[in-house]
């Protein structure tokens, strides 16, 4: 930065060139709009059309499992146990083609239980797994 000692006469004159300051934080201001990632990211998914229900409790090409408000587990509308998920992702995971699993908490669930179910989906080594109702969670 350029400083100016004075002038002829005697007199002091400290004045400081800002324009090399204006422009470095000008530069630094680029920088960081261009490095903040964008947060609005949207996927468009084409939804399924209601399908007949089948007698399998496995669907070969999605299945879904739900948590209500009071902890109770469902796979495909049927209340079941952690034990009795393990068996059904074990026996999905057996299916010539991965079916894939949605995943829908309720909002008003207890994390445990959400927490529970994950660690269940994760052990049995699910890899098309996608999450439903994220909606309900509103926007920050």
């Amino acid at each position: 930065m350029a400083m100016s000692a004075g002038t002829d006469d005697g007199e002091p004159m400290m004045e400081m060139n800002t324009t090399p300051l204006i422009d470095v934080m000008l530069v630094l201001l680029i920088m960081f709009i261009i490095t903040i990632p964008i947060q609005t990211h949207a996927v468009k998914i084409d939804l399924p059309q209601n399908a007949p229900p089948t007698d399998s409790v496995i669907d070969p090409v999605k299945n879904k499992v739900a948590i209500d408000a009071g902890g109770l587990i469902t796979w495909n509308g049927s209340a079941i146990d952690l034990l009795t998920l393990r068996q059904y992702l074990q026996q999905s995971l057996r299916l010539p083609v991965e079916p894939e699993l949605q995943f829908q908490p309720n909002a008003a669930t207890r994390y445990v239980i959400v927490d529970q179910v994950l660690a269940e989906i994760k052990r049995a080594g699910v890899t098309k797994l996608g999450f439903v109702g994220n909606e309900q969670y509103g926007q920050f």
